[in-house]
C-alpha cells in the first residue's frame, strides 16, 4: 500500500488520557512505524496548546467545557482555511475521532476539499450523561433528546465510512439508520502491557499490604462511568473480606461525589482515589491490581478492558454493550448484572477467590486487539475509501 498522509481531527487530546485520545496516540505510532504520516489537529486550551502543539499537532484554542473540565471546546477553528492546510500537507484522508467542534470542521474541510473522511464512534452519546450535571434544567433536558441523535446521524450519514469499535456499537449505529458501518476495535499495545511488568513498586506506593488484594477502577470519573455502583459494591465485599482495597485511578467532574460517598458508606479506608495515573505508571497500577472493575453501562469496547487483559488481569464489568461481548464469563472475567451493587460484588468475590485461573485467557484475549492487527484494519478501511470500492 501506497505511503498515506492522514489527518486526526479531534475535540479531545492531551493532556486528557481518554479512550478517543489513547486510541490516537496508539495509531499514529503504528501507522507511522509503517511509513505513513499523521496530522492532529485538535483542541486545547491556551497552556496546553502551547505545551503540546508540534509540526504535525496543530491545536486550535478552546474554552474550558464545565461538565468535563480536562476537555476544551474550540469555538472558530478557522474553517476556511483548513481546506488549505490539508491541500499543503497533502492529505490523502480524513479521518474524524469525534463529531463535534473539530469533528465538524474535518467533515467541512473534506467535503470542501474533496477528501475521503472516516467518522470514528468511539463514545457511546446520549442526553443522559450531560444532563446528570444539569438534572433541574428542563430546556436542555429536552435540546438533547430531541437534538443530539439527530446531529449523530447527520454527522456519521455525511461521512464516507463510520468506523465501530466493536459489532455491539455497529448495530447500535444501524438500528438508528447509520448504515456506513466497519468496524475497527480498539488496540492494545502488547509490548508495553504485559504481565511481566512488576507491580511491587507501586503496591507499596499506594500503601497496599502483601495480603491484601486490590480491586482496580481506571477511566474518567463521572456519573456516567457508574462508580457510584462499584462503590457499593465495596461495601458488601468488605463484609466478607476485611483485606480488599479498592483503588480508583482518574480525574473527572464526579470525583469529590464519589470521594464523599465512599465516606457516608464508610468505606473510605479501604478506598484510594490516586487521581491522575501517568503513562509511565499505567502499566504498574495494572500490574499491582488483582482485577478491573468496569461499571460503566456506556462502553463503546473499553481501552483499560484491553489493557488490563493484556496484563494477565480480569475484568468484572457490566453485561451490557460491548463489555458484553468481549468478557467471557470463567474465561478472561466475570459479568454482573448492570447498575445491580449485589450482583457486582458477588463478582468480584468469585475472582477475587481465584484470580490466576483467568490469566491465559485474559492474555489471549488482548491478543486478537493488538496494534498490529487492528492497525491492519484500519488500514483496509483507508484503502476501500482512497480506491471507492466500499460496500456497505
Amino acid at each position: 500500500m501506497q505511503h498515506l498522509n492522514i489527518a486526526f481531527y479531534s475535540d479531545s487530546y492531551l493532556p486528557a488520557r481518554d479512550g478517543v485520545v489513547t486510541s490516537m496516540l496508539d495509531f499514529k505510532r503504528e501507522l507511522e512505524r509503517r511509513g505513513h504520516k499523521v496530522y492532529i489537529i485538535a483542541s486545547a486550551k491556551l497552556g496546553d496548546k502551547r505545551k503540546y502543539s508540534a509540526s504535525d499537532v496543530f491545536l486550535h484554542t478552546g474554552v474550558r467545557f464545565k461538565p468535563y473540565p480536562q476537555y476544551s471546546v474550540a469555538l472558530f477553528p478557522y474553517y476556511a482555511s483548513l481546506p488549505v492546510q490539508l491541500r499543503q500537507l497533502d492529505i490523502d484522508v480524513v479521518h474524524a475521532q469525534t463529531p463535534f467542534m473539530l469533528g465538524f470542521t474535518g467533515l467541512l474541510a473534506a467535503k470542501f476539499g474533496g477528501y475521503p473522511i472516516a467518522g470514528h464512534f468511539h463514545t457511546l452519546l446520549n442526553s443522559k450523561s450531560l444532563e446528570a450535571y444539569y438534572p433541574k434544567n428542563k430546556a436542555l433536558k429536552r435540546f438533547y433528546s430531541t437534538y443530539l441523535w439527530k446531529y449523530i446521524k447527520f454527522f456519521y450519514k455525511s461521512c464516507d465510512v463510520t468506523i465501530a469499535p466493536s459489532n455491539t456499537i455497529a448495530k447500535l449505529l444501524k438500528r438508528h439508520q447509520i448504515g456506513n458501518v466497519r468496524v475497527v476495535p480498539n488496540s492494545v499495545n502488547m509490548e508495553r502491557f504485559n504481565a511481566r511488568v512488576d507491580g511491587g513498586g507501586m503496591r507499596e506506593k499506594l500503601g497496599i499490604r502483601h495480603n491484601d488484594k486490590v480491586v482496580l477502577y481506571l477511566g474518567r470519573v463521572s456519573r456516567e462511568k457508574r462508580v457510584d455502583v462499584m462503590l457499593h459494591a465495596a461495601k458488601r465485599t468488605l463484609k466478607k473480606r476485611s483485606n480488599v482495597k479498592f483503588v480508583i485511578g482518574g480525574t473527572g467532574p464526579a470525583l469529590e461525589e464519589y470521594k464523599r460517598l465512599a465516606h457516608r458508606l464508610g468505606i473510605g479506608g479501604n478506598v484510594n482515589f490516586i487521581g491522575f495515573v501517568s503513562d509511565e505508571e499505567l502499566p504498574k497500577v495494572y500490574a499491582a491490581s488483582d482485577l478491573l472493575c468496569l461499571p460503566s453501562t456506556f462502553e463503546t469496547q473499553g481501552i483499560v478492558s484491553l489493557e488490563a487483559m493484556a496484563m494477565g488481569k480480569p475484568v468484572v464489568g457490566s453485561d451490557f454493550m460491548a463489555l458484553k461481548d468481549l468478557i467471557q464469563d470463567g474465561k478472561n472475567g466475570e459479568k454482573f448484572k448492570p447498575l445491580d451493587p449485589s450482583s457486582c460484588a458477588q463478582k468480584i468475590e468469585k475472582v477475587l477467590n481465584n484470580p490466576d485461573a483467568y490469566r491465559r485467557h485474559a492474555i489471549d484475549t488482548a491478543k486478537n486487539y493488538s496494534t498490529e492487527r487492528v492497525t491492519d484494519e484500519l488500514l483496509k478501511t483507508y484503502e476501500l475509501l482512497l480506491s471507492k470500492r466500499a460496500v456497505y
